[in-house]
């Protein structure tokens, strides 16, 4: 398999679907897994014709297994840079103003988990595990505990961590990792479920939403409140704004400009 085909980009209606294509090794992350995701969110991003992105794995087993840890695979650092690439993806998704969706098909573990919660919605496979076991191969999860610990708290996430013991996609469900939790079977029709409830909604004021829940993540109540009171106004401006309006008025769905 090519470093090309490790991860597959493909447009279903208005979903722009990011698939990991590495099933024999579990979906595990390696460079090429990251460059290939990237890509797939900036070409999502480039179309106007998507209105959500969604991140899955191929196969049943796995969405993903965390790192690749194959020798030469993982744990190989350029200790000259001041990043890595896989914390540069979870800053680029956090950036992102299309919604993205989760389709946890399977396992479900460290790095595996930062891809879980860089997006907006998950929808697990009730068989499917989930874990932060870094701990057992003497590493710890830091780059995915930036995210987490806005998901989930904190004791969750202690135990999660410093155990690295494995739990279940409902156990994930009652800590709000996940949103919702289907048998294998109906994991498709959710996903479809999730992506037509957002895609007939104003892709305006979606993308502009994003981008205010992110500008007001670390703002003290008055800096928001003062921030998202002059997007309110803007977003009033706006073409999708008239026609939502219209809509409304005349009693009939929306025809959203996008503008």
């Amino acid at each position: 398999m090519s470093e090309t085909d490790v991860v597959l980009h493909e447009l279903k209606g208005p979903a722009f679907w990011i698939t990991i294509n590495r099933p024999d090794k579990r979906n595990a992350i390696h460079e090429g897994v990251v460059h290939g995701i990237q890509e797939g969110l900036r070409l999502a991003h480039a179309n106007p014709q998507v209105r959500v992105i969604v991140l899955t794995g191929a196969g049943e087993k796995a969405f993903c297994a965390g790192g690749d840890l194959q020798p030469g695979k993982s744990f190989a650092f350029d200790f000259a840079k001041p990043n890595v690439a896989y914390a540069d993806l979870l800053r680029e998704a956090q950036n992102a103003t299309l919604p993205m969706i989760a389709r946890i098909n399977g396992t479900c573990m460290a790095g595996g988990m930062g891809l879980l919660c860089m997006t907006d919605f998950a929808v697990a496979a009730d068989h499917a595990l989930f874990g932060l076991p870094e701990v057992k191969v003497g590493v710890f999860p830091m780059q995915v505990m930036s995210l987490l610990q806005d998901l989930v708290p904190r004791r969750i996430v202690r135990e999660w961590a410093l155990t690295g013991e494995p739990f279940s996609a409902h156990e994930a469900h009652s800590a709000g990792l996940v949103n919702h939790v289907v048998p294998a079977a109906e994991l498709d029709v959710k996903t479809q479920w999730l992506i037509e409830r957002i895609a007939d909604k104003s892709p305006t004021a979606i993308r502009r939403g994003k981008y205010a829940m992110r500008a007001i993540a670390d703002m003290t109540f008055d800096q928001a409140i003062a921030y998202t009171e002059s997007q309110i106004a803007l977003l009033a401006m706006t073409e999708d704004a008239r026609e939502g309006l219209a809509a409304f008025n005349e009693k009939r769905k929306p025809t959203w400009p996008g503008r």
